[in-house]
């Protein structure tokens, strides 16, 4: 009896059967310096498949050795060669220069690529231009956890409108809620301007000396002596970027980006005027009404305001009787509200070991923050 399918007697040795039982063969005589990729195809296996069945790993055969062109150029010749590359009147000079030098004198040593690799082989090819190598600038770590501890500043530039008009927005952000403390929007960017922003914006938030830590990249207004001053009688701690990073700031540069990004935002403003009730309306809108993902999909105003739990109460809630209602919907369980991180830094640390308290001094020696 036979199978229709395979056209052999039923209970024989399949094809497979036949060639694992080849297997222990193979290893058997490639223990004996037999090639397996040799053997593999005398038997008409597969050298994978054999890999499979025996459950080795695959040896790894030794790469082959490059054979050396019969055209290289022999030790004692690359030594004859460096010798002459490396006299006193080729210093300072490339390859192509020596080789077209030793042209015009009647000499060819060898090409201008293999006059590299000898150079090369012997470490004499390097960048001879003075390079600028910035110095590795400690960065800031900042930690917020609770109101009025960090914020972030910045300006950015608004099109106006013809090609050489601009205007200068200056927001205030607070970094652990993302809300935009103070604002204003001015034909200039200059350091007297951010004066009275800076002033008021602390007054109106209540900060108390000593207690807050202000940060920003380093603009001339942001690095400027006047803001500096204010500042220091305001008892507030200046922080700054690392100089040539751009991604110190990362909060402001976020936030500049959502205005930017907006659909309504257009290409040119009218005026001064256009530019500033364009910004009112989008302030309250991001502050009120922005579903944050930073939030846990919070405006900034409830968590600024300390309504964020209450929110995330409701919503579970919400959650819960949806679950209630419909459980076989929710295949991982019963959902509770996004988590909201309870702490923002500015440059994270990799590691629990690298979190130290993370401290400001401010100029009259108090120390303030740490990690929570």
């Amino acid at each position: 009896m036979t199978s229709k399918k395979s056209l052999r007697a039923v209970g024989c040795d399949s094809g497979a059967d036949r060639r694992r039982s080849v297997a222990p063969e193979i290893a058997k005589l490639a223990n004996e310096d037999a090639s397996i990729t040799e053997l593999c195809d005398a038997v008409g296996l597969a050298r994978a498949e054999y890999y499979r069945m025996t459950g080795s790993p695959k040896c790894e055969e030794e790469k082959p050795v490059r054979k050396t062109s019969r055209r290289a150029l022999s030790k004692e010749e690359r030594d004859r060669e460096l010798l002459v590359l490396n006299e006193e009147r080729f210093m300072n000079k490339p390859p192509s220069a020596v080789y077209a030098i030793l042209l015009d004198e009647g000499v060819y040593i060898c090409s201008i690529s293999t006059m590299y690799r000898i150079l090369k082989e012997n470490h004499a090819v390097k960048e001879q231009r003075n390079q600028l190598r910035h110095p590795d600038y400690k960065k800031p770590e900042l930690l917020a956890t609770g109101p009025n501890q960090v914020w972030s500043w910045d300006i950015t530039k608004l099109k106006g409108p013809e090609k050489w008009t601009k205007y200068y927005l200056y927001v205030i952000l607070y970094i652990y809620s993302r809300y935009a403390v103070g604002r204003m929007i001015a034909a200039k960017e200059s350091a007297e301007l951010a004066k009275p922003l800076i002033s008021e914006t602390c007054d109106r938030q209540g900060v108390q000396k000593d207690k807050l830590i202000i940060h920003s990249d380093r603009g001339r207004s942001m690095t400027s002596q006047a803001v500096a001053l204010l500042l220091s009688d305001l008892g507030v701690t200046k922080s700054l970027n690392r100089p040539y990073v751009s991604n110190d700031n990362p909060f402001s540069e976020s936030q500049f980006k959502t205005l930017k990004y907006q659909p309504e935002f257009p290409e040119r403003f009218g005026c001064l005027e256009d530019a500033r009730n364009f910004c009112t309306d989008f302030f309250d809108w991001y502050n009120n009404y922005h579903f944050h993902t930073g939030l846990a999909l919070m405006p900034p105003s409830k968590v600024h305001y300390g309504l964020a739990e209450a929110c995330n109460e409701r919503r579970t809630a919400v959650l819960k009787h949806a679950f209630a209602k419909t459980p076989e919907r929710f295949i991982n369980g019963e959902r509770k509200g996004l988590k909201r991180l309870d702490k923002a830094w500015i440059n994270t640390p990799k590691t629990e070991e690298e979190r130290p308290a993370i401290v400001a001094t401010t100029c009259n020696g108090t120390i303030i923050g740490g990690v929570r």
